[in-house]
């Protein structure tokens, strides 16, 4: 009980930023808030996890994003994909501090689920926003 009780308060805090109406509202870290809350439900972390995980891991995500606005410059599709494989390589080494290999594979899987579903979102409000133009 004493574990659960953390993971609860913290998905309590954070799981209404993934209301329809929060995850509008949320501003620049509302994305952030709504992906921690998915990777700690998809991988059931321990609280003693999550302690060590997340510091690795907001070492990992500002690697990850170097890349990508490298990208933004040079739009070189094969350096994007070497780069985040040599990072993911070497996160896969460090989160071994924090998780059990299995965990680190279901990271990797919930992290690519997540963009899914964020893109998935963004289509879908799109969509409900656009004008019905009714054919000739």
């Amino acid at each position: 009980m004493k574990k659960l009780f953390p993971v609860l308060i913290f998905l309590w805090l954070v799981l209404p930023a993934m209301s329809q109406a929060g995850f509008k509202r949320q501003g620049p870290g509302g994305i952030e808030a709504v992906k921690t809350a998915f990777i700690v439900r998809r991988l059931n972390m321990t609280p003693e996890e999550s302690q060590k995980f997340w510091p690795i891991y907001n070492v990992y995500s500002v690697e990850v994003r170097q890349v990508y606005q490298a990208y933004r410059v040079n739009n070189n599709e094969i350096q994007l994909d070497e780069s985040l494989l040599n990072i993911r390589k070497k996160y896969s080494v460090e989160f071994l501090k924090a998780l059990s290999p299995g965990k680190i594979n279901e990271f990797f899987r919930a992290e690519k689920d997540f963009g899914a579903w964020v893109q998935k979102e963004a289509q879908r409000r799109q969509m409900q926003h656009r004008p019905f133009y009714p054919g000739p």
